[in-house]
């Protein structure tokens, strides 16, 4: 690190700084230290600077399945998020409990922990190691710990609200997993924008985020016009099942979904939907839980980031 401050013409503190992703760095020093680094062929010697800092400069993240589009598309945004701060990243699922998710992570030696989605709903019940770190991606901002979640209900009332404008007399839901966080918000969203336009809530059709269980779902909604369906992937089974029964999307039926995975825009129709933006999720997760490992600030204090979504109109919803 001296010969590399040396070729550079800074300190070493300086290449200290580049090396650990630090954003106090002017960028023409960085670029010039970065330079000196791939001159001389330095790289950062992980286990030897865990040794000397007491941090591993590994980040824990905390899952009870990856089989769901939404959880797949956060470790790959999470990842990427945290190698931009040099940081790697170590999964565990929460099979045996959040307690043992924790333990297996601290005797890991990460420096913090990420927990996702679904898993988010043990966090009140488990007993969080005082040296681990810890946010929290979708739960409530009492769950005791730093939140960061996208506005789900926000988005729901705007899908909910673009298909009345559209005239259709009600919006029914298929929603997500009872126990989800994220299902319930976007289940409120669309009871609140339906409330507000002075109309009775429909029951709710309920899947697993799978585009199995919509095309399940289905048989309870042969009466709607139009459906807000809380992912894409639950979506993409009831537009089967309404092909299928001899109806047609979006004439028959209108259909609004959440998320905006990459392959909504090529359903048949092309998929209107919420966007989600996973790069912020993450980016925002990832940086709260640096913040509190590297000591400028504490991921432990009940407070709450909430990221925008928005609307994305394609072809499966069209006016009555």
């Amino acid at each position: 690190m001296a010969t590399v401050a040396a070729r550079a013409g800074v300190s070493g503190q300086t290449v200290s700084r580049v090396v650990n992703g630090s954003p106090r760095v002017d960028p023409r020093t960085r670029a010039r230290v970065e330079a000196a680094m791939t001159e001389l062929g330095y790289r950062p010697h992980r286990a030897a600077r865990a040794l000397r800092t007491g941090r591993s400069h590994t980040l824990g993240l905390v899952v009870t399945t990856l089989a769901t589009v939404g959880n797949s598309r956060m470790l790959q945004a999470t990842a990427e998020a945290a190698a931009e701060r040099g940081y790697a990243l170590t999964v565990v699922t929460a099979a045996g409990g959040l307690d043992d998710a924790f333990t297996r992570l601290t005797d890991q030696g990460v420096d913090g922990a990420l927990v996702l989605n679904e898993a988010s709903a043990l966090v009140p019940a488990a007993t969080l190691p005082p040296e681990l770190q810890l946010v929290v991606v979708d739960a409530p901002a009492a769950s005791g710990a730093t939140v960061v979640h996208s506005d789900h209900a926000a988005g729901a009332e705007v899908a909910t609200r673009h298909l009345l404008t559209l005239g259709h007399a009600t919006v029914h839901h298929l929603a997500g997993p009872a126990d989800s966080f994220a299902a319930a918000e976007r289940e409120r969203g669309w009871r609140e924008a339906l409330t507000a336009a002075g109309l009775t809530v429909p029951a709710v059709a309920r899947g697993d985020w799978s585009a199995e269980s919509g095309f399940a779902a289905a048989a309870a909604l042969r009466e709607a016009t139009a459906v807000f369906c809380a992912n894409d992937q639950m979506a993409l089974g009831l537009l089967r099942a309404v092909a299928e029964s001899g109806r047609t999307v979006p004439d028959d039926v209108s259909v609004v979904g959440f998320d905006d995975v990459p392959e909504a825009a090529n359903f048949l129709p092309p998929l209107t939907t919420i966007r989600q933006d996973f790069a912020a999720l993450a980016q925002q997760a990832v940086t709260a839980l640096i913040a509190a490992v590297e000591g400028e600030g504490t991921a432990s204090e009940p407070t709450a980031s909430v990221v925008p979504t928005e609307l994305v109109e394609r072809a499966s919803a069209t006016r009555r």
